[in-house]
C-alpha cells in the first residue's frame, strides 16, 4: 500500500512539475518579446490582452492548428520520436533540479551527474530530427547541433566538477547549503563565465544558434517540422533555458538563499535576473559563424574550464583561504579576456597600421613635389 501512495506522490509531483514548466515557457516567451522589444525602441506585444500577457497563449494556439505536415522521403519512426527525445530530456533533469529546500520532486545524492548526464541526451534527438527528415539541410543542422553541443558539453561538465570539488558533493541541496555564507560567484567568478557562456551554446541561444541559423542551414535540424511537432522544439529549448538559468542560481547564485522572502521566490528572482542576461545578450551580439564558434569553443572555453578544475583542485587539496580562488579566477578571466580583446582587434589595427603607412608615404610624395 506504502508502495502505491508513492508512486501516486510522485505522479502528482510530475504532473504539478510539467504544468509549472509549462507556465513557465508561457512567461518566458512574453518576457523575451518585452525585453527585446525595450532593447530596440519597441513595445512588443501589446495588442492581444493586457501588456500583451495573451500573446504566448495565441502563439500555441496558432502552431497547434497548423497543418503538420511529414515529407515523404522521411523516415516516419525517426521523424516522429526525435521531438520526443529532445522534450523528454529536457524535462527529465528537473526532477531532482530544486526550486527550494523542500520544492523538489526527488533530491538524489548525485544529483548533478543526473543533470549532467540527461540533459546531453537532446544532442540525440537534434541528430535524428535532421537524419529522419530526409532532407540534405536538415542533415547539415544536425551536424552542425552534434559538433556544437558536445563540444560546448565539456566545458559546463567541467564547471559543473568544479562546484562539486568545492562543495564536496553532488547533492544539489548540500551544494547550495555551502553557499550560505559566500556564493561561489564570488569564489570562482571565472567559473560562473564559462558556465553562463556554454550554457548558452547548450541551449542554442545568440550569439551561438548557429545550427538553426536560418540564412545558412535553412532552419537546422528542424527544417522539415511544422505545426505542433517544430513548437516542441522551441518547448525544450524555452526549458533549456530556464535550466540553465535555474542551475547558474544554484550553482553559483547561492540557489534559494536570501532574507526575508520565501525559498521559491528568492530562486525565481534569481533565476528571471539570469534569463534576462540572456535575453540582453540575444539582442546585442551578432551571431558567429561555425568556424567562429568551434574554434572558440576549443581554443577558449575547453582550456579555462580545465584551469577551473585545476584551480578547484588544488584549494580543497591544499586548505588554501577561499580568496585565493578568487584571485586566481580573476586572473585568469582577466589574461582570457586580454588575449580575446587583443585577437578580436587584431583586424582594426592592421587597417589602422596600412593607413598610416599610406599617408605617411602621401606626406614624403607632396614635399618632393613642393
Amino acid at each position: 500500500m506504502s508502495f502505491l501512495i508513492d508512486i501516486g506522490w510522485s505522479a502528482l509531483a510530475l504532473a504539478v512539475m510539467f504544468a509549472a514548466l509549462s507556465f513557465i515557457v508561457l512567461s518566458l516567451t512574453w518576457l523575451e518579446r518585452k525585453a527585446l522589444g525595450r532593447l530596440q525602441l519597441r513595445y512588443g506585444p501589446t495588442r492581444t490582452g493586457l501588456f500583451g500577457l495573451m500573446q504566448p497563449i495565441a502563439d500555441a494556439v496558432k502552431l497547434i492548428i497548423k497543418e503538420d505536415i511529414i515529407p515523404d522521403d522521411s523516415e516516419k519512426a525517426i521523424f516522429w520520436i526525435a521531438p520526443v527525445i529532445v522534450v523528454v530530456s529536457a524535462f527529465v533533469i528537473w526532477v531532482t533540479i530544486p526550486g527550494g529546500a523542500n520544492a523538489v520532486v526527488r533530491n538524489l545524492p548525485l544529483g548533478l551527474f543526473y543533470i549532467v548526464a540527461f540533459a546531453v541526451i537532446g544532442i540525440l534527438g537534434l541528430v535524428l530530427a535532421g537524419w529522419g527528415s530526409g532532407n540534405k539541410y536538415g542533415i547539415m543542422g544536425g551536424l552542425r547541433s552534434a559538433a556544437q553541443l558536445i563540444s560546448y558539453e565539456i566545458p559546463v561538465v567541467l564547471i559543473a566538477a568544479s562546484v562539486a570539488i568545492l562543495a564536496q558533493s553532488l547533492d544539489m541541496q548540500e551544494i547550495v547549503a555551502q553557499q550560505a555564507s559566500i556564493p561561489y560567484i564570488l569564489v570562482l567568478p571565472l567559473g560562473f563565465v564559462v558556465f553562463f557562456v556554454a550554457g548558452l551554446a547548450e541551449v542554442g541561444r545568440t550569439p551561438f544558434d548557429i545550427y538553426h541559423a536560418e540564412s545558412e542551414v535553412v532552419g537546422g535540424p528542424f527544417v522539415e517540422y511544422s505545426g505542433a511537432h517544430w513548437s516542441v522544439f522551441f518547448l525544450a529549448e524555452y526549458i533549456n533555458t530556464f535550466a540553465i538559468a535555474a542551475l547558474s542560481t544554484l550553482l553559483f547564485l547561492g540557489g534559494w538563499g536570501g532574507p526575508f522572502l520565501p525559498d521559491v521566490v528568492w530562486f525565481l528572482l534569481k533565476t528571471y535576473a539570469v534569463i534576462l542576461v540572456v535575453f540582453w545578450v540575444r539582442g546585442t551580439f551578432p551571431r558567429l559563424r561555425i568556424d567562429q564558434l568551434m574554434s572558440f569553443a576549443w581554443k577558449v572555453m575547453v582550456p579555462l574550464s580545465f584551469y577551473t578544475v585545476i584551480v578547484a583542485a588544488v584549494y580543497r587539496f591544499y586548505e588554501w583561504p577561499w580568496w585565493s580562488v578568487t584571485l586566481l579566477s580573476v586572473l585568469g578571466l582577466a589574461v582570457s579576456g586580454w588575449i580575446i580583446y587583443r585577437r578580436m582587434s587584431a583586424p582594426a589595427r592592421r587597417v589602422a597600421q596600412v593607413r598610416s603607412r599610406v599617408e605617411s608615404m602621401q606626406q614624403r610624395a607632396s614635399q618632393r613635389r613642393t
